[in-house]
């Protein structure tokens, strides 16, 4: 009888998209879970589809979303494909009934990231969008200095994500496919991490250039953005600047100390003295990536399971969209997008 309530009680999750994504990070985590059951899984590869099921002994596979939604009893649908098909899989996991993850970005463009927000209130379903960057322990740590105003009124974040060129031939370096190129594959996750950090102030105005060098799509991007509260963010991302390593950070200016990322690092105003306060225990680079993983797919099973509300939601999403878009538009005239 334990063992029934038990089982009853884990979520019944389907995963749709078997990419990387998927075999690197979500089905290796959500295997582990105590109260998952990943029931099935689908992928327009069929041998890619059953080859997976058998490896992590998941019962069930599809090669048909539709079907899948129309005959698994399931909590809900994690969607891992590529962001072209973002939307109608999304919206169709929506109508029947069943939360969602969607991995970032929500979907390619603006009126496709409001389609999903609205099928999200219609269905009174819950929707998560996959902003792992939150989740990492560095990041976390972080916010919690933020937010306890220890570092004083907040007026610089200075963002970055910059890799050395590689190959060009992943789907999300093809527009029909991904929406963008570096904005929406890098960009949008310092822009979340940013905005996140410093409360989400509202944006009046973004300025932006892109480069295309070697692709088709944008593969580095510079953009500024100054918020209501007189506040600036800047983003840099590239997946084609000629560097020794990847440079990842996000740097976090106050009135009263500072704190950054990748390590994490941590300085306050201190009687007239800069002093570090940086906690002594932190995660490697590495680590950090993962435990941002397995700390998102957590909090969104927990959401499923009605224990706490959902982190990174459609409606943030639509909000992130419009800045995306109003970078893309910026660059592409080549002048400042102001918002209404």
């Amino acid at each position: 009888m334990i063992a029934t309530e038990a089982t009853m009680e884990k979520a019944r999750i389907g995963i749709v998209g078997l990419g990387w994504i998927s075999q690197v990070f979500h089905l290796p985590i959500l295997t582990k879970l105590p109260d998952v059951e990943i029931a099935c899984v689908c992928d327009r590869d069929k041998t890619r589809a059953r080859a997976l099921a058998e490896k992590y002994g998941i019962k069930k596979f599809y090669t048909d979303y539709n079907e899948m939604l129309a005959k698994e009893s399931l909590d809900a649908v994690d969607v891992c494909t590529s962001t072209d098909a973002h939307k109608e899989v999304a919206i169709a996991s929506l109508e029947a009934k069943r939360d969602v993850f969607v991995e970032k970005p929500i979907a390619r463009k603006l009126d496709e990231a409001v389609a999903i927000a609205e099928s999200v209130k219609k269905n009174k379903r819950k929707l998560m969008v996959g902003m792992n960057h939150r989740f990492r322990p560095d990041t976390m740590m972080l916010r919690s200095f933020i937010e306890n105003k220890e570092l004083g009124k907040v007026f610089y974040a200075k963002t970055g994500w910059l890799k050395r060129p590689s190959s060009d031939g992943a789907w999300f370096s093809q527009k029909e496919m991904s929406g963008g190129g570096v904005i929406l594959d890098m960009g949008i996750v310092m822009l979340d991490l940013a905005l996140w950090m410093t409360g989400y102030p509202e944006v009046v105005r973004v300025s932006a250039t892109n480069y295309a060098h070697k692709t088709k799509v944008e593969d580095s991007s510079v953009a500024y953005l100054t918020m209501k509260n007189g506040s600036t963010i800047t983003i840099e991302v590239s997946w084609n600047f000629h560097i020794e390593n990847e440079l990842y950070y996000c740097n976090i200016y106050g009135e009263q100390g500072s704190g950054k990322i990748n390590p994490l690092m941590i300085h306050k105003e201190m009687h007239g003295n800069v002093v570090n306060v940086t906690p002594v225990k932190t995660d490697t680079s590495q680590n950090a990536l993962k435990k941002s993983y397995e700390n998102e797919l957590k909090h969104f099973i927990g959401s499923v399971r009605g224990i706490h509300p959902v982190i990174s939601t459609a409606q943030e999403a639509v909000q992130r969209m419009k800045i995306i878009d109003a970078i893309y538009r910026s660059a592409a005239k080549g002048k400042e997008i102001y918002f209404k």
